[in-house]
């Protein structure tokens, strides 16, 4: 059974309902509710991108990723399947999850505990630059997958699509600031900036990052050029 397509996300509605009231007062809305659209932080878990070849060797010929819950950008699910991961020295995260539709390439995203963990020494990288990077093995129930390379820690990156990246003045391969406040309050100062049509304005950050700011669904967020 497919999943029902998503539904507004709650920073969309919240944005939407920002500027009809400043509107109807009359008043100037602040830089934040003047943007085209609303800004989500989102902390990235350790995951896994891989090709449909790749999903075949592990979970059998013909095997697809079955969506389980549908991500923010647009068409972007987590998948039902899992692998194991068999890093240095036989040391293992089991349960990772795939992240669909499936690409042209093999990718494992961890944070630096994980890498840590697992005894890698991993770039951080922008997602699809993975020339000279650590491979692994991957496990599913059918097979073992080989990576000759493609294990990174992912840069810290804010997707845009061309209305969000005109009303910051940025391009594809700029950095921006992101500052967070609350009680951990940090800026966060290379955001590299990737932008497409399709994107909606999200930034990702991995788990550690996320804990170090204490970042929380309220938490105020900013982004600077």
């Amino acid at each position: 059974m497919s999943l029902p397509p998503p539904s507004p996300h709650r920073v969309e509605i919240e944005h939407l309902v920002r500027r009809a009231i400043y509107r109807r007062l009359g008043k100037s809305a602040p830089h934040s509710a003047q943007a085209p659209n609303p800004l989500l932080v989102n902390v990235s878990a350790r995951h896994c991108h891989l090709t449909a070849a790749a999903v075949e060797v592990l979970f059998g010929p013909g095997a697809t990723l079955t969506p389980m819950k549908w991500l923010y950008q647009k068409d972007q699910f987590a998948a039902k399947e899992t692998v194991t991961l068999i890093g240095p020295r036989s040391r293992v995260i089991s349960n990772l999850r795939i992240l669909g539709p499936c690409r042209d390439f093999n990718q494992i995203e961890l944070a630096m505990t994980d890498s840590i963990a697992l005894g890698f020494d991993i770039p951080i990288r922008a997602s699809g630059l993975i020339k000279e990077t650590p491979g692994c093995m991957l496990m599913g129930p059918a097979g073992f997958f080989e990576m000759k390379e493609g294990v990174i820690r992912a840069a810290p990156h804010v997707h845009m699509n061309p209305d969000d990246a005109a009303f910051y003045g940025v391009k594809p391969g700029d950095f921006m600031r992101l500052r967070v406040g609350g009680p951990c309050a940090v800026t966060f100062e290379r955001m590299l900036v990737r932008v497409h049509p399709d994107f909606k304005l999200e930034v990702h950050i991995d788990t550690d990052e996320g804990n170090g700011c204490a970042l929380e669904s309220d938490t105020p967020v900013e982004l600077l050029k």
